[in-house]
């Protein structure tokens, strides 16, 4: 019913020198970033800061959608405009957070399970009526200790699997994000493995619970060593890894790839997305990327709750953005770092 909406959107999601800008962040974890500049979350502070970020001048010249949450979603720009339709009118596609966030798995020490199954179907009607295109969805797989069990990857690529055939039977289309977690003193080889075995469990889900692999987005995490770990990989080892589970993991359907920073530094992530994007390699898929902290990062810093401060911060916005557009065609460089620090 749905199919050319769905492929139209995915298509758009992953276009050229394009990204997402993740903007979801719950209550409590939105709270954690105001904190570092010092200023109350609450509903107004909150929309005020979505609002810098959604209605940066030029910002859709790199950015294809922006995830929100349930809040935000609902709320509108300071014009008075809803920001799905702020959204709209500069061409970027509205996407909706829908999991309700990672609980302890019961009986198993140390590992998660994303739950947010219940009334799904309805939530994603509204949502659709409100002005979403997309949606994501996150499971967190743990590496420690005789983890992650498979009992872990199984109830959350199931789980996973689900909110995709219900997203698409909306005309949403998924964004799927098996994020294995940096935490740890794992290997590289170590993030490998988990990685290749998390994905391999992922596809097997969506193909059993007949999601369409061309209507969805996957949102990978990359193969990195842990944050613990004493043997900390390379930029090209860490692109060169990273491409060559993909390529084992991912259908050639899968209209785009678009990875999260998952803890790194606003400089590594892009560094690590332009390695891949730079190698020459024929892929299947475009890799963009799918950025929150590491692209609005130094917005916050610059905005710091001021409204006078509105515009410097959505110029570090821009900026960030596209030094990423650029890393999606292996053209960034580090001196545009530096260009931008002396701007």
């Amino acid at each position: 019913m749905f199919e050319r909406e769905l492929a139209v959107t995915a298509a758009a999601m992953v276009a050229p020198g394009k990204g997402i800008l993740a903007i979801d962040e719950s209550s409590g974890t939105i709270k954690k970033r105001f904190d570092t500049i010092g200023i109350e979350s609450n509903v107004e502070t909150r929309r005020a800061y979505r609002d810098l970020l959604i209605t940066a001048d030029g910002i859709a010249q790199f950015v294809s959608g922006m995830i929100l949450y349930d809040e935000t979603i609902k709320q509108s720009a300071q014009s008075g405009t809803p920001f799905p339709a702020a959204m709209k009118k500069t061409g970027i596609l509205t996407g909706i957070k829908v999991d309700a966030g990672s609980k302890a798995l019961a009986g198993a020490p140390g590992e998660q399970v994303t739950e947010g199954l219940d009334g799904l179907r309805e939530r994603l009607a509204e949502y659709k009526k409100l002005g979403a295109s997309f949606a994501k969805w996150r499971a967190v797989i743990n590496i420690g200790k005789d983890i992650p069990s498979q009992y872990c990857i199984d109830v959350n690529m199931h789980a996973l699997a689900r909110y995709a055939a219900l997203c698409q039977e909306a005309g949403i289309v998924p964004i799927v994000e098996p994020e294995v977690i940096m935490d740890g003193a794992h290997t590289l080889e170590r993030c490998f493995d988990v990685t290749e075995h998390t994905l391999h469990a992922l596809f097997s889900q969506l193909y059993q619970q007949r999601v369409r692999a061309e209507h969805l987005v996957l949102k990978a995490s990359m193969v990195i060593s842990g944050k613990e770990c004493a043997q900390q990989a390379g930029v090209q080892q860490v692109a060169d890894a990273t491409v060559q589970c993909l390529k084992r993991t991912v259908p050639a359907a899968v209209p785009g790839i678009v990875f999260l920073s998952g803890g790194q530094t606003d400089e590594l992530a892009t560094a690590h997305l332009n390695a891949m994007n730079a190698n020459g390699a024929a892929l299947s898929w475009p890799l963009s990327f799918s950025y929150g902290r590491a692209l609005q990062a130094p917005a916050l810093k610059a905005w710091k709750g001021q409204p006078a401060s509105v515009s410097a911060a959505q110029k570090a916005l821009f900026h960030r953005a596209k030094l990423n557009s650029a890393a999606c065609f292996g053209r960034y460089k580090a001196e545009m770092e530096r260009e931008a620090a002396a701007a």
